[in-house]
């Protein structure tokens, strides 16, 4: 039996070069090869003790994914513009924390298309070997990046204008039912591109012509870990069930799916305190 104890964090994503995601677990100081551990018993126990994942204070709660009170209200990467990127409002002279605006939002961004189940659009910072962490957090199994942006306002902009013809949520209950049909992403980006046109144009007349550029990408397959998928989902709530053991049958997204049709948002409890043994 091994153990490893310490803070949850996001589970940290890379593709072998037929496009299989590979998850690693932080623990702490510690990380574990979660790829390894599908198909064996694990058992994951936490005492409630949270820490924030920035400031690593105590907190009796976690807001954002698992930041203190006071990093949800001080920090630039927890303020609302982050979920609605065409609310930034850096140029007004506003942002929580400049130096940190500076390197993350004046920067190009990609507008994207993808496969999550349901068809979505959404933006991300970086596309290394073809394909983003973003895509695999979500458990997309196609994704096409479409436009490339100059800074994340300009991406808001773009994406709002997409949210008129398609959605930007992934429907995560679907997303781990099983392999998504696969889409025809450049039909389809086509049929987008022809509907934004003309405010595509609006964009560039006011933000200048380097504002938006098409791309010319090609969609890309992505593929997960794992052996079987459930049925009727049962998401278990470390606030509630604080210990539980079962067999992982696969990972999917930021979720680890274990029998009994049992799922966990791994994402969602960072900062917990946990021990896991297998």
């Amino acid at each position: 039996m091994q153990s490893f104890t310490g803070a949850l964090g996001k589970m940290k994503v890379t593709v072998n070069t037929s496009h299989l995601v590979h998850y690693t677990l932080p623990l702490g100081d510690e990380t574990v090869d979660m790829n390894s551990l599908i198909g064996k018993e694990i058992t994951l126990t936490t005492e409630g003790e949270i820490r924030c994942v920035h400031c690593d204070a105590k907190t009796k709660k976690s807001f954002n994914q698992g930041y203190c009170y006071r990093c949800l209200i001080t920090l630039a990467q927890c303020d609302s513009c982050i979920i609605k990127p065409e609310l930034c409002h850096y140029k007004e002279g506003t942002c929580r924390e400049p130096e940190w605006g500076e390197s993350h939002c004046l920067s190009d961004h990609f507008v994207y298309l993808a496969n999550t189940g349901n068809l979505k659009v959404g933006i991300t910072r970086h596309v290394s070997d073809q394909v983003s962490s973003r895509w695999m957090d979500q458990g997309a199994s196609q994704a096409m990046v479409f436009l490339r942006v100059k800074d994340r306002l300009t991406s808001g902009l773009v994406e709002t204008l997409c949210k008129a013809h398609i959605g930007d949520k992934t429907n995560w209950r679907t997303m781990l039912k099983g392999e998504a049909e696969a889409a025809d992403l450049p039909a389809l980006k086509a049929s987008l591109m022809e509907k934004i046109a003309d405010g595509l144009e609006d964009i560039r007349r006011e933000h200048g012509l380097d504002a938006v550029s098409e791309t010319t990408a090609e969609a890309v397959s992505i593929h997960y870990p794992v052996d079987n998928y459930p049925v009727k989902i049962k998401s278990i709530n470390l606030d509630k069930t604080p210990a539980f053991t079962g067999t992982l049958h696969g990972i999917k997204g930021q979720y680890l799916m274990l029998d009994g049709d049992r799922v966990i948002n791994i994402r969602k409890y960072a900062g917990y305190w946990v021990t896991l043994s297998f």
